[in-house]
Parts: structure tokens; C-alpha cells; sequence
């Protein structure tokens, strides 16, 4: 297993290229970001390849829904520009989301689509337009994530909200280039089941998430029980990411202590 590290949550007194310097400091070599066309990417990754580090994952604020048949032209410009970027600054991996994300004037979490459509048309817009972002991701050797987003945060339906159906996405592609993303949080604030979905799509799964419920802060600070989380990945031989994506509650060095507890076997 591997630790990767969240620059978005990690360090945020300090800008965001400094908070490389940091991580490196803990022993920690790959590097996630958040929403990557509102940071400074290029001095992001030309300080990790200073520093010998990778800059693991991003995703795009700008994506579209692939739900909506309608978006798909605007998904494909922006997936083209996503994935010359990620080519340019080495980046392995991309997160892909069924639904377009943003934040309303009042601060909500929201999503829109430019007309209605039944759940069974939006799964099939959905497939349609993965099925056209692999054709881009086949020119390149990137790797998407599909994620799964929760919907207590978000307001107004995300088709792909469970990891039973993001699961269900990616092996009907069956492509090594679309993998599944398995996020605690998210999977805990919509459905639990964690134990299951570990079980059940095993192989499927490069990153797991390690975010605890409510908070979003480090393990052991609320209701998951990553004990039994850490024994159940030990069982099943799983030797992927495991992604720092959550919020330190005392001082980053304590916060990784507690992680490394859970999960000895990462380094």
C-alpha cells in the first residue's frame, strides 16, 4: 500500500506549492489536487519533479454531466483539455463523476441539468458519453477513477451516488483505463455497506479513501470503524492507494500518526 497525500486538505495555512515541501517531510511521495484548472498546476508538478514527487490525481471543475445528453459536447471539450494537461504534467490519474458539481451563491452543493430526464435516460447518457471519454483516454496512458459522490452534501440528485452502481459502470467497460475509486466517506454518508463493497469489488478499486464520518477528518475521529476496514483490505491481499483525502483534527504529523495505526502496511 501507498499513502497519497490531499494538498486541498493537508497544511492549508500555507500556499499550495509550499504544502509539497511539507508532505515530502512526512514521507509522503504522491500527491492529490483538487480541481485542477483554479490551481497553479504547473508550479504544483515542477516542484514535485524538484522534489523527486509525482503529482497523482486531479479533476475538473468544468467537466459537465455525462447524464445529460446535452452536456456531452461541453464534457468532451473539457475532458480533451483535462487529459492534454495530465499528459503534460505526468499525472496518472483522473477522477471522472456522473454529474457536475458546483457551488450555488448560498454555498450549497448543487447540480443542474438542461432538461428532465427519467433515471433510466440518464444512465444511458451516462455510459454514452463514458464510452466517448475513453476513446480520448485511449491516446494517452492516464487511468480514470470513477467516484461515486454522496448526496447528503449534494443537492439535487447525483445518478452515481453508491459504489454498487459505480461498480456497475466499470465493469460493464471492463477497461483498465476506467477503475473504481472507493471513497469511505461518501460511500458511508450514502449507503455503508463498506465491508461489502470491499469485498464485492475487490480488483475492481486502485484507491481507497480514508475520510471518517461526520467530518471528513482522519480515522478514528468518527463512526467508521477503519479497524475492521484496515483487516478487510489485509484479507483481501489489496496493495493499492490508500488517499489521504480528509481533514487533519490536531497537527498534520498527529493525523498521519493515526492514519499509519490503521494502516501499517502503508508506506
Amino acid at each position: 500500500m501507498e499513502l497519497t497525500g490531499y494538498l486541498d486538505f493537508w497544511f492549508r495555512d500555507l500556499p499550495l506549492v509550499e504544502r509539497v515541501e511539507r508532505f515530502q517531510r512526512l514521507g509522503i511521495r504522491r500527491l492529490d489536487l483538487w480541481l485542477w484548472r483554479e490551481r497553479p498546476v504547473a508550479d504544483i508538478y515542477a516542484e514535485c519533479r524538484r522534489r523527486g514527487m509525482i503529482l497523482n490525481s486531479t479533476f475538473d471543475g468544468e467537466a459537465g454531466n455525462l447524464v445529460d445528453a446535452l452536456d456531452h459536447e461541453r464534457c468532451l471539450r473539457a475532458w480533451s483539455e483535462s487529459l492534454e494537461m495530465a499528459v503534460r504534467y505526468e499525472i496518472p490519474h483522473l477522477f471522472i463523476f456522473s454529474n457536475q458539481v458546483e457551488v450555488s451563491a448560498a454555498g450549497e452543493w448543487v447540480q443542474r441539468l438542461r432538461r428532465d430526464y427519467t433515471p433510466g435516460e440518464m444512465y444511458a447518457n451516462l455510459l454514452d458519453g463514458v464510452e466517448k471519454v475513453l476513446r480520448l483516454v485511449k491516446q494517452t496512458r492516464v487511468q480514470l477513477w470513477f467516484e461515486a459522490l454522496n448526496t447528503f452534501h449534494i443537492h439535487g440528485g447525483v445518478l452515481i451516488s453508491t459504489h454498487d452502481l459505480a461498480a456497475d459502470v466499470v465493469r460493464r467497460f471492463d477497461d483498465p483505463q476506467l477503475r473504481l475509486a472507493f471513497d469511505c466517506y461518501h460511500q458511508q454518508r450514502t449507503a455503508g455497506n463498506l465491508i461489502y463493497g470491499l469485498e464485492a469489488y475487490h480488483g475492481l478499486y486502485p484507491t481507497v479513501h480514508v475520510g471518517d464520518v461526520p467530518t471528513r477528518q482522519e480515522p478514528g475521529t468518527g463512526e467508521i470503524n477503519f479497524t475492521n476496514l484496515s483487516k478487510k483490505l489485509d484479507e483481501l491481499g489489496y496493495d493499492g492507494f490508500i488517499g489521504m483525502e480528509c481533514w487533519p483534527s490536531r497537527s498534520e504529523e498527529e493525523a498521519l500518526a493515526r492514519i499509519r495505526e490503521y494502516f501499517p502496511r502503508a508506506r
